[in-house]
């Protein structure tokens, strides 16, 4: 579907959909706002907004709905809070299973599949009082920085509908920047969270390991580079979502009790950070490829850590990067293959896999176990370099995608910045390293490029300083202002 800069678009139902998420939270538990009030604006923004770029998919009853939105202002009277989302319409990542709820994970071999339990982020969720009115799009198996498949099709930038989402969690990164909801649920492996965030000018926390529980799953142990987290306008209102998302569950062993459930909304944001120093990463040295412009951009955007006080300074950290990626993408490899190997073994689903999934698991078929373990001991090495890097800053900045927006009807960029890209996924190198050394990575807004496409930075912490990397994306976004930019389709 072709989107005509034409297209007409109706006036929204309210102004509820424009309050913050923290704001919205006060004003349900006042009882200023009903929740049946707040379930009508955000359903009138999503059949505003979701024809055109295709976000929210398998929409949940909407009689059903009501009745649940009535149920939640009962409670309310009664003088029961079941938490902040308490009312609040959610549409959870079509990546993990939702009970009662359509679970395609974007490919076709799941069509219509019906799942029957909640994956743990999403029963916290529920419990706290959300409504869920859907899902939201994402590439098959979460593959790719580009959010299409072909069960609903692909979903289109905020800022630009002829332009990609980003992706993986690219449904639920136009979904905040649109106000079709408060906040969203996303995931990230390999920059699932800070893309979308990047492309569609929001908020999205890759969480540290074991902050917010992934699964369950299968395997509980291996699994230690998808991580769940939040997205949102801005930092308070990231916060808050990870404060449910949050915590310790016994299912899943490697989540970690200080990641207290709640414990995010109990700490302030505010924070002097005069003396602070932030290691700018930059395009790591030249390695990284980056469309003109992007770089620049990024680099205007550090002036913002100044005015806070922080001191910012180049620095190449001492790594073969090039070693690095190849033990990236045999890690990766193995686990897509862990994960999904079944289905290309079966020739009945082989077929319905797309290309990028089929060299994934081929590769991972073909990986010795000395190979994934040299490729872990890499990992285990870069990790290193970061901490010894972190004894001289305090966090480490550098940017979240290395392109624009790009054609939402490309399958993925094929050449950056002159150079061609020799996988589907090289054009999104810059999330690895962060990923790789298991570190929490903040995706913040950038500001717009020449041609008015929203870039964005990471600002990468130690291990587990979550919270110390939330406190310096709240002073930054008040410094820059950047995530008040509003897509031109909201008016």
């Amino acid at each position: 579907m072709q989107i005509s800069p034409s297209v007409a678009v109706a006036a929204p139902a309210s102004d509820i959909v424009d309050l913050t998420a923290t704001a919205l939270s006060r004003a349900i538990h006042a009882r200023e706002v009903s929740c049946v009030e707040v379930l009508d604006a955000f359903l009138a923004q999503i059949d505003r907004f979701n024809p055109v770029v295709n976000a929210i998919v398998a929409g949940a009853d909407r009689t059903a709905l009501h009745a649940q939105a009535v149920q939640r202002d009962a409670q309310l009277a009664q003088g029961r809070s079941l938490g902040p989302l308490h009312g609040f319409p959610q549409a959870p990542k079509d990546i993990m299973p939702v009970a009662g709820m359509v679970t395609t994970r974007g490919s076709p071999i799941f069509r219509g599949q019906v799942t029957r339990a909640d994956a743990v982020v999403f029963e916290r969720m529920r419990a706290g009082g959300a409504l869920f009115v859907g899902r939201t799009n994402t590439p098959e198996f979460g593959l790719g920085g580009h959010t299409y498949n072909p069960v609903y099709g692909a979903t289109r930038n905020a800022f630009d509908p002829a332009r990609s989402a980003g992706g993986s969690s690219g449904g639920a990164g136009v979904a905040v920047a649109l106000r079709m909801l408060p906040v969203a649920d996303g995931s990230d492996m390999m920059g699932s969270l800070r893309t979308p965030a990047a492309f569609n000018n929001v908020y999205g926390l890759r969480t540290s390991i074991g902050c917010v529980p992934h699964g369950p799953t299968e395997e509980v142990f291996f699994q230690q580079f998808s991580v769940a987290g939040p997205m949102a306008r801005n930092i308070p209102d990231l916060a808050m979502l990870l404060s449910v998302q949050a915590g310790f569950d016994a299912r899943l062993p490697l989540t970690h009790r200080n990641a207290e459930v709640g414990g995010f909304l109990k700490q302030p944001l505010g924070r002097d950070f005069r003396g602070m120093r932030i290691g700018w990463l930059g395009d790591l040295g030249g390695h990284l490829p980056t469309e003109p412009g992007v770089l620049d951009t990024c680099t205007h955007a550090l002036r913002h850590f100044e005015t806070v006080g922080c001191t910012v300074e180049a620095v190449l950290p001492p790594f073969d990067l090039e070693q690095m990626w190849r033990a990236w993408i045999d890690l990766r490899s193995f686990a897509v293959a862990g994960a999904n190997g079944g289905l290309y073994r079966d020739a009945a689903t082989r077929g319905l896999l797309k290309p990028e999934a089929v060299w994934e698991i081929e590769r991972g078929l073909q990986l010795s176990a000395m190979q994934v373990y040299d490729a872990a001991r890499t990992r285990s090495a870069w990790y290193q370099v970061l901490h010894g890097l972190f004894a001289q800053y305090d966090f480490l900045v550098m940017p979240s995608a290395q392109v624009f927006p790009f054609d939402v009807a490309l399958d993925w960029p094929h050449e950056v910045g002159g150079r061609a890209m020799d996988t589907y996924h090289r054009w999104m190198q810059a999330v690895v390293p962060a990923t790789m050394a298991g570190l929490p990575a903040l995706a913040a807004p950038a500001g717009f490029g020449a041609g008015g496409l929203p870039a964005g930075l990471q600002i990468i912490g130690p291990a587990q300083a979550d919270m110390a990397v939330l406190q310096l994306g709240h002073a930054y976004d008040q410094a820059s202002g950047h995530a008040q930019v509003r897509s031109p389709l909201l008016g």
